[in-house]
């Protein structure tokens, strides 16, 4: 069955959690219409003016396009800035050259559609910040603070004693 949203029933709301400068609004129509996708994930977006979607991140498991649909931003990625316009199409790969973050430098708000691949996991990595994200649980650690995998394992045997009384 197709469903249709048309444009006068798009009803944008804030992310919640977000703070300043990294307010985001994302239609929710698509959930109020009941549609829940099983493989295609996507979401329409609104970056009002002077704010970031999301700091600068990239996906490990997940692939991203935008398709900028009115307005403009500033895209950041490792080759440095760049401005898109409407119909542009942002190509983000899974892994660290993937990583991107959009800025609305102008008084006019872009509005973009987001799409990504999902395994129903995922590791996200904020190199800004030294984060690393489990998706969907979010959880979050510093990537700095790897330890060697038998780390903390030497009371094994304790803990075999303990579990047999």
């Amino acid at each position: 069955m197709a469903t249709i949203i048309r444009k006068e029933e798009r009803d944008f709301q804030p992310n919640s959690g977000k703070i300043d400068r990294f307010r985001l609004f994302t239609d929710i129509s698509r959930a109020t219409k009941g549609i829940r996708p099983q493989y295609l994930n996507f979401d329409l977006r609104r970056l009002d003016p002077y704010q970031y979607n999301a700091p600068y991140h990239f996906h490990r498991y997940a692939e991203e396009l935008f398709l900028i649909l009115s307005g403009s931003a500033t895209l950041r990625t490792s080759a440095g800035l760049e401005t898109v316009y409407e119909g542009d199409l942002l190509f983000f790969e899974a892994g660290e050259s993937g990583a991107h973050q959009l800025y609305n430098p102008s008084e006019t708000p872009c509005t973009y559609l987001d799409m990504r691949s999902s395994i129903g996991q995922d590791v996200c990595e904020y190199p800004d910040s030294d984060k690393i994200i489990l998706i969907p649980g979010g959880e979050t650690f510093r990537r700095s603070e790897q330890h060697p995998y038998f780390d903390g394992e030497t009371e094994t045997d304790r803990i075999w004693e303990r579990l047999k009384r």
